[in-house]
């Protein structure tokens, strides 16, 4: 009993008093998101728990029963089990595409009675354990080749797997991994590389191949003005900016092949939405058009709770999943806004602070992988409902409607809530 007491005292109480707070003002988000002035339900209703909003009260319930089951296991349960738990999630994403069940469109789905679960959700959190007792072996340096195709292929599996069940927006958050490796290791010429990437694809997307190539030749032309004045190894120089023009103009042309030979219709028709928010308004341009709409209209101090127009009206589809920041925008306007953004960036410090802390490179690494994927759902969901992002089908941590988003976010933050209060009995490494 006194070793519970000592755990439970050693919880950091910010961090979960942070969490209860987001998810409070989520259920609040979705309540009001389904909430009809003519037809109000109320908790003792039998019909509320038909609702979206009566649905996610009990998902936070089973949420408190999970938090306590993690606290009840040994802090050495996870790395130990690490790879079972990584191996049972794998089984899972290839038993998915036959059988599971399709919702939106997406075949990621397993149906147990009244109940849905999406497997990918959970996977990221059995990732990120793998990742971090690989990582936790003293011999494993991410500076060797060997090291880092290992933990690729780590993370590679669980993202070809989500793929295949039409699932790109979640495949895509593992990508956030990269801030795992680069604090444990990673040269730091791989989180370049992604970067530049990614501003590589863009680019693309914005100019012609044709276009690209003259901005590469002036910039070309300004190095070979100026590094005669620096340099005296000027032939290999020139051999490697002809060479480096030759990849980037290769892989320009490479993404332009794959926007308009590859991806699929409706995934080809969001990046242009992206880039034009005037294309197809009535259809895939609606939901960011309609949630741009609301967020604006909040103004100020909102229109405040419960009074939001666009919400009860349902013009926003996917109100209480993956746009449910619109209501917050609408209803609390943009002080709402801020504090929510303001508030989860506070989380998303502390959490960093916390991995900083750790004794154990295992703990340290998964606290990592955790800030991560948090940051990663927080970035591109509120990047979707302003615009500035393609719509993925990304949740917004503690907040969206959804029992598997609820309940993997909890189990993700609580395994590293866990292994914090047991940072005294861990051994540095």
């Amino acid at each position: 009993m006194s070793q519970e007491s000592n755990q439970i005292g050693k919880l950091d109480w910010i961090s979960v008093g942070l969490y209860a707070l987001f998810v409070l003002l989520g259920w609040m988000s979705i309540y009001s998101a389904v909430y009809n002035p003519e037809a109000p339900l109320w908790i003792f209703d039998e019909a509320f728990y038909t609702s979206n909003a009566g649905r996610q009260l009990i998902w936070i319930g089973t949420s408190l029963v999970l938090i306590m089951l993690i606290f009840a296991l040994d802090f050495r349960f996870f790395e130990s089990f690490a790879v079972f738990i990584y191996a049972a999630f794998m089984l899972a994403l290839i038993a998915v595409p036959f059988l599971g069940v399709t919702i939106n469109g997406s075949h990621s789905w397993f149906k147990l009675g009244g109940i849905t679960i999406q497997p990918a959700e959970f996977a990221k959190t059995a990732t990120a354990l793998l990742l971090a007792k690989y990582l936790n072996d003293p011999q494993v340096n991410l500076s060797k080749w060997m090291n880092q195709w290992r933990s690729a292929l780590i993370i590679a599996l669980p993202m070809l797997l989500i793929i295949g069940s039409n699932e790109t927006g979640s495949a895509l958050v593992f990508a956030s991994f990269i801030i795992l490796l680069y604090r444990e290791g990673l040269p730091g010429e791989y989180p370049g590389l992604l970067i530049a990437l990614i501003a590589l694809f863009v680019s693309s997307l914005l100019l012609s191949p044709l276009t690209i190539f003259i901005c590469l030749l002036v910039m070309a032309s300004l190095f070979v003005i100026i590094l005669p004045i620096y340099q005296r190894r000027l032939p290999q120089t020139y051999v490697r900016i002809a060479g480096a023009i030759a990849i980037i103009m290769s892989l320009s042309t490479v993404v332009d092949w794959v926007v308009n030979h590859v991806l699929k219709e409706h995934q080809r028709n969001r990046i242009k939405v992206l880039l034009d928010p005037s294309f197809d308004t009535r259809g895939l341009g609606y939901q960011v058009t309609q949630s741009k709409i609301a967020i604006g209209s909040g103004g100020f101090w909102g229109k405040g709770y419960l009074g939001g127009t666009q919400t009860k009206f349902d013009f926003v589809p996917e109100q209480s999943t993956d746009f449910i920041f619109c209501t917050i925008g609408e209803e609390f306007g943009f002080v709402g806004v801020l504090a929510v953004i303001v508030l989860f960036l506070f989380f998303l410090w502390r959490l960093l602070y916390l991995a900083d802390q750790q004794r154990s490179r295992f703990a340290r690494a998964y606290g990592f992988g955790v800030v991560g994927i948090l940051f990663f759902h927080f970035l591109v969901n509120i990047g979707m409902t302003i615009g500035l992002m393609p719509i993925m089908g990304i949740p917004l941590p503690f907040f969206s409607y959804g029992g598997s988003s609820l309940w993997s976010f909890t189990i993700l933050l609580f395994i590293f809530l866990k292994l914090d209060a047991h940072r005294s009995d861990m051994l540095s490494r």
